[in-house]
C-alpha cells in the first residue's frame, strides 16, 4: 500500500491528534493545567535549555494547544505553528521577533482597522515604524523599500473591502528585498488559499474567525512556512545570533526551517505572555473539523447574496470578487478558484445615514464586530470598527461612509436575503 498525503478534509479532522494515551479518549482533551511534572532534574534542564521538546508551563505551551498548532500548520503547509491569545497578539509576536527599535516594515493600507491602529500607534512605542503601500499596486511596495525595511505585511483578502491582493507579485518584491512576506490569511482560510504556495514566509490568522467558526473563542496563530533563510543576511539577530537567554544558543542554526516558530514561542511568547487558554484551543480545534464544509456553504451563500444586492435599486455598488465584472474577479479566479470568501462590502445610495439605518433594522443578521461566524453578521465600519480613522484612511481601507460589511453565514440563503430585503425596505 502506497502512502498518500491526506486530503484537506482529513487533515481538518485528524492532523496532530491521536487518542489520549492515558485514557484512550478519541477527542483531544482540555489539558487544564498550569504546569507539568518533570521526570528528573536532567529532564527539566533539557527542556529549559531547548535541548528537548516537552511541556514546561502553559504560558509557553500546552498539549491541547500543541494539537491545534500541528493541525493549523498542516492545513497551511507550514513547518510549525504557534497558537496565541488573539490575532493581534500573533501580529505583535511576529514583529517582536523581527524588529529592533528604528526598523521599518511595509504594510498594505488595505487592512483591518484594528491592524492599522496597531501599526500606526501601538507599535511606535517600540520604535517600530510602518510604511504604507497600496495593496492594489505591487510596485508601490517596491518603491517603499529602504535599508531599514525588515518585512512586508498584507492580507490575502483584505478586511473589510474584499480586495484580493496579488500575493505572488508582492512576494517577488519581498524576495528581491531579502525580507520575509507576512500574509494574514484570516478571510481566505487555507481551504481557499494557501499563502506559502504563493511566496509567503509567515502566515498569520485570527483563529477567532473562520477557523474556529463558532464565534465563541478568541485566538491567533503564527505559521512558519519554513522558506526564509534567517541566517543569510544577519539582519534578524533574534534568530541568527547567539541568544544570551539560552546560553548562546543560535536558534536559526539549531532549528532550521522552523526556527521562526521556535523564536516566537521561546523568546516572544515566553516573555510577553499572550498565551491561548487550553479551553479556547479545544473549542477552536472542534471548529476546524468542519472547516471545509462550512467554507463551501459560506461561499455559496455569499455569491447568492452578492448577486441579489447587485440588482437592488437602493444599492450603489457591490465589491465582491466572486462576481463576474468585479475588478478582482480574474485575480480571485486564479488565486482562489474555490471561491472569494464570505466577507464583502456594498454601498448604499443613501450614504452614511442609510448604512446606520440598515444595520439598525436587520433581524436575522447580528450587528457585531466580528466575522467568520456560522451566523450572518453585519456592521457599518465608518461608525464602528474604522471610526478611529480619518475619512481618507477609511476610504483607503475600503470603509467609506456608505459602506456596509457583511460576513455571510451558513443559514438558508433565502432567509439571509429576506432579512436584507425587509431592512432595506424600512428606509
Amino acid at each position: 500500500m502506497t502512502e498518500t498525503t491526506p486530503g484537506f478534509a482529513t487533515l481538518s479532522i485528524h492532523a496532530g491528534a491521536q487518542p489520549d494515551p492515558a485514557t484512550g479518549a478519541r477527542i483531544t482533551p482540555i489539558y487544564q493545567t498550569a504546569s507539568y511534572v518533570f521526570d528528573n532534574a536532567e529532564h527539566a534542564a533539557a527542556l529549559f535549555g531547548l535541548q528537548a521538546f516537552g511541556n514546561i508551563y502553559t504560558r509557553i505551551n500546552n498539549p491541547t494547544q500543541s494539537v491545534l498548532e500541528a493541525r493549523v500548520a498542516a492545513l497551511e503547509g507550514g513547518t510549525a505553528a504557534l497558537a496565541v491569545a488573539s490575532g493581534h497578539a500573533a501580529q505583535f509576536l511576529i514583529f517582536h521577533v523581527l524588529l529592533e527599535p528604528g526598523d521599518e516594515f511595509i504594510a498594505s493600507r488595505q487592512l483591518y482597522g484594528g491592524s492599522i491602529n496597531q501599526f500606526n500607534h501601538s507599535f511606535k512605542k517600540f520604535g517600530w515604524n510602518v510604511v504604507w503601500a497600496d495593496g492594489n499596486d505591487p510596485a508601490s511596495f517596491e518603491a517603499a523599500v529602504t535599508p531599514k525595511t525588515k518585512a512586508i505585511f498584507i492580507e490575502s483578502i483584505a478586511n473589510p473591502g474584499g480586495i484580493v491582493l496579488d500575493v505572488p507579485a508582492i512576494a517577488a518584491v519581498a524576495k528581491k528585498a531579502g525580507v520575509p512576506l507576512i500574509v494574514d490569511n484570516t478571510l481566505a482560510t487555507p481551504y481557499l488559499f494557501r499563502p506559502k504556495e504563493h511566496g509567503a514566509d509567515i502566515v498569520v490568522h485570527s483563529l477567532t474567525k473562520f477557523l474556529g467558526g463558532q464565534g465563541n473563542s478568541i485566538g491567533g496563530a503564527i505559521i512558519d512556512s519554513g522558506t526564509f533563510d534567517w541566517l543569510k543576511s544577519g539582519r534578524y539577530p533574534a534568530i541568527s545570533q547567539p541568544n544570551p537567554s539560552y546560553h548562546g544558543l543560535n536558534i536559526g542554526e539549531t532549528f532550521g526551517n522552523f526556527a521562526f516558530a521556535i523564536a516566537a514561542r521561546v523568546l516572544s511568547l515566553r516573555d510577553l505572555g499572550p498565551a491561548i487558554s487550553p479551553f479556547n484551543a479545544f473549542l477552536i480545534l472542534n471548529g476546524l473539523e468542519t472547516l471545509p464544509l462550512r467554507i463551501e456553504r459560506h461561499v455559496q451563500n455569499a455569491v447568492k447574496v452578492a448577486e441579489w444586492l447587485e440588482k437592488h435599486p437602493k444599492v450603489a455598488w457591490v465589491n465582491y470578487a466572486g462576481l463576474p465584472g468585479n475588478r478582482y474577479h480574474e485575480l480571485a479566479q486564479r488565486l482562489t478558484p474555490k471561491g472569494a470568501g464570505a466577507v464583502f462590502t456594498f454601498g448604499l445610495k443613501g450614504g452614511y445615514e442609510a448604512g446606520v439605518n440598515l444595520i439598525s433594522n436587520v433581524k436575522l443578521f447580528s450587528l457585531l464586530a466580528n466575522i467568520g461566524d456560522v451566523r450572518s453578521l453585519i456592521i457599518h465600519p465608518a461608525s464602528t470598527t474604522h471610526a478611529q480613522l480619518t475619512p481618507e484612511q477609511r476610504e483607503s481601507a475600503g470603509a467609506g461612509d456608505d459602506t456596509v460589511r457583511l460576513s455571510v453565514g451558513i443559514e438558508d440563503a433565502a432567509d439571509i436575503i429576506a432579512d436584507l430585503e425587509q431592512a432595506l425596505a424600512s428606509q
